[in-house]
């Protein structure tokens, strides 16, 4: 007699087989087998699905033949891409040639506010050192002409020695 283990696992992909022998001399013995089936059909399938795939996948790709008028587009579009990047950057040159003019004439209008400060500071010197020093005085003696015998006439005419 064969007996299936309602208790058994059914994830455990085993067969417990129960037989149960009676002997001519009425001895009764119990003889558990377990027998073990694993399947790897699973498996199978999935190579053979993977298989599939990948013969599509390389039909796909080898099967399409190159089209001119699409390699003539992308070569059109990169010539168009390259076009573009080049004027942007001869944008960007020009900007930084005018920065860098805006710049060289600030700092001639900071050299020529420097050196009127230069030239105002160096006059303030020397009107400072100017005042500063003690006067020089000369003294000569000058002889008062002798008056002339004649006497003196004003008018208002005549010229004032």
């Amino acid at each position: 007699m064969t007996h299936y283990d309602p208790n058994h696992d059914p994830e455990r992909r085993e067969t417990i087989i129960t037989e149960t022998v009676v002997s001519p001399a009425h001895v009764t013995e119990t003889v558990e087998t377990v027998v073990v089936r694993e399947s790897n059909t699973g498996w199978w399938i999935a190579g053979i699905l993977g298989g599939v795939v990948l013969i599509a996948v390389l039909w796909i790709l080898f099967a399409r033949g190159a089209d001119p008028q699409t390699d003539a587009a992308l070569l059109e579009a990169q010539m168009d891409a390259a076009a573009a990047q080049a004027q942007a950057d001869s944008a960007l040159i020009q900007g930084q040639v005018a920065g860098a003019q805006a710049s060289v004439d600030i700092a001639r209008a900071d050299a020529a506010r420097s050196q009127a400060d230069a030239v105002r500071a160096a006059s303030e010197a020397r009107a400072a050192e100017a005042r500063a020093a003690t006067p020089v005085v000369i003294e000569r003696e000058v002889q008062v002409p002798a008056p002339s015998g004649g006497v003196a006439v004003v008018t208002p005419t005549a010229p004032q020695n």
